[in-house]
């Protein structure tokens, strides 16, 4: 029968230890591009925010300088009576 070759406690330690420190450097990682992705996203608001404000004013402004519209003015009919 063939057995597995045990594992020393130290080369258990050594494989511990390296896990832990890939999966530090996976969170640092992980949380770079969550930094970035959150930077991205504050950017793009803040631009569409602006196109908006500046489209809010040029359309209240074209409002504004529209002429107002004509008033029809009709004669009421007299009632006989």
């Amino acid at each position: 029968m063939l057995s597995k070759p045990t594992k020393t406690p130290q080369s258990e330690a050594e494989a511990k230890f390296k896990r832990r420190q890939d999966q530090a450097r996976d969170g640092m990682k992980a949380a770079v591009e969550y930094e970035a992705a959150a930077s991205a996203t504050r950017e793009k608001t803040a631009r569409l925010r602006a196109l908006r404000e500046a489209k809010e004013v040029a359309d209240a402004k074209a409002e504004a300088e529209k002429p107002a519209p004509a008033v029809k003015v009709t004669k009421a009919k007299a009632k006989k009576k």
